[in-house]
């Protein structure tokens, strides 16, 4: 989609006996032990079921350990492993992975010190993890027997699943009621600005903002629950969860070695977003530059992560016509073409009209409102994910697109085409309801030694 969701249209649209048995052995590594106490699934189901107070609440009671490389080796796969480090944060152009787990923090802590220690524990856990290993020096199963372990465990037998950790950081961890936090005063890039209001919007305070967010993806959904799991336990007393979500089947490609996934919706999504091989574009469209103060400069070669969650109106959209779906949204359901003709991938022709004489392609379809020539020629690298949050207790489907975009500047990238979107998008308007959404700045990579946001506090 667009600055909205799914868009296989425009080229800027949006780039898991009795558990807890003091008196039994210790599980030794390797087994299938730690499996049977906690399933997979039961994981998962806790996780989606409670949200972002399940994972709190997993953290609480837990002290936070120093979080050191796990001396276990790491169990790795052939091209399990994404570097931690660079130059840039993985997991932005990164080939999109298949599971979503991301969470937003609140800092409760006002010690800078603090924080930062926060942001370094943060690092050396996310070093072990995205290799496969357990945080903590000794991990899950090699510590003291009567501490908690260092590491929660459900991931021994697991490997690294292609796991990346991205970490960005919002508006309130600049200010809060108005004061400076941390030192911090100058800091804040001019392009962190709090995002309007869009018409249609219906935020929930609960899933809206947060001070720190850290988007875990993996090919395995218990690889992602583990980081976000643990990156919450290791900041227990410093941090809380404010919001969280699961999120399955990548919406858009990020390689052109990947194909186009589909959306709830049935459409391809994504089709002419950014790639991973678009170098120039991204330079241009996604990666920051050093900005006009002294204060923002710790942001060039970053980006900006923009996140909406946007709920799907299933049962209507199921009860709609195959034309007019494929007029919403102005391609194809089957092949993913654009209604004036061709394959996926032929450029969209909206001058052509039909015997009627009206356009091939409706005025008011997605493809057309999403495309560059309508917005200034802005394009987005999308990362979006389908979600299922079961019902809303009215017998609906609680569904559809967790919208994750990285913009050069949001400013000229994202907020005037979902503001000129939420006006005249007829698929945006009746089938789509925004109900969460957050901006983080996110900076660029660490090197080996060093921490995640480094450059915000030298």
């Amino acid at each position: 989609m667009s600055g909205c969701p799914f868009s296989g249209n425009s080229g800027q649209t949006p780039d898991g006996g009795a558990p807890g048995d003091a008196a039994a052995p210790a599980a030794p590594a390797g087994t299938g032990e730690g499996k049977r106490r906690l399933s997979r699934r039961g994981l998962l189901s806790l996780a989606g079921a409670g949200g972002a107070g399940a994972v709190a609440g997993l953290a609480a009671g837990f002290l936070s350990h120093d979080a050191v490389t796990a001396a276990a080796a790491p169990v790795l796969l052939d091209g399990d492993v994404i570097p931690f480090h660079g130059d840039r944060q993985a997991g932005i152009t990164t080939s999109a992975q298949d599971r979503l787990h991301i969470a937003a923090f609140d800092v409760v802590t006002e010690d800078r010190a603090a924080l930062i220690q926060l942001l370094k524990d943060w690092t050396a856990a996310a070093e072990a993890m995205t290799a496969g290993r357990g945080t903590g020096g000794t991990g899950a199963v090699n510590g003291p027997y009567d501490a908690p372990p260092e590491d929660t465990g459900e991931t021994l037998d697991l490997g690294a699943g292609r796991l990346t950790l991205t970490f960005g950081f919002g508006p309130g961890l600049f200010a809060k009621d108005g004061k400076a936090r941390f030192d911090l005063d100058g800091r804040r890039p001019d392009a962190l600005i709090d995002l309007p209001h869009f018409p249609g919007d219906d935020l929930q305070p609960g899933r809206t903002g947060g001070d720190i967010v850290v988007q875990a993806c993996a090919d395995d959904p218990q690889v992602a629950v583990h980081a976000i799991r643990n990156l919450a336990r290791i900041g227990f007393g410093q941090t809380r969860v404010r919001w969280s979500q699961l999120g399955f089947g990548r919406t858009s490609s990020t390689s052109r070695s990947q194909t186009t996934p589909r959306n709830l919706f049935g459409f391809k999504d994504g089709t002419n977003n950014l790639k991973a091989e678009d170098t120039a574009l991204l330079e241009k469209h996604v990666w920051a530059g050093p900005g006009t103060r002294p204060g923002e400069a710790w942001m060039a070669g970053g980006t900006y992560l923009v996140a909406r969650r946007i709920r799907m109106h299933i049962e209507i959209w199921d009860r709609t016509s195959l034309r007019e779906q494929e007029g919403l949204i102005g391609r194809t359901k089957g092949v993913g073409a654009p209604l004036s003709g061709g394959d996926e991938f032929t450029a969209p022709d909206f001058d052509t009209t039909g015997h009627t004489g009206e356009p091939l392609i409706p005025l008011d379809a997605h493809v057309r409102l999403a495309h560059p020539s309508r917005n200034d020629g802005v394009k987005m690298l999308r990362r979006g994910y389908n979600y299922t949050d079961g019902s809303d207790g009215l017998g609906h489907l609680d569904a559809g697109l967790f919208f994750i975009a990285f913009v050069t500047d949001p400013r000229t990238h994202y907020v005037p085409m979902q503001r000129a979107m939420a006006k005249e998008d007829t698929l945006a308007l009746e089938y789509l309801k925004h109900t969460g959404s957050g901006l983080f700045a996110v900076p660029p990579g660490t090197k080996a030694g060093g921490f995640i946001g480094e450059g915000l506090f030298t």
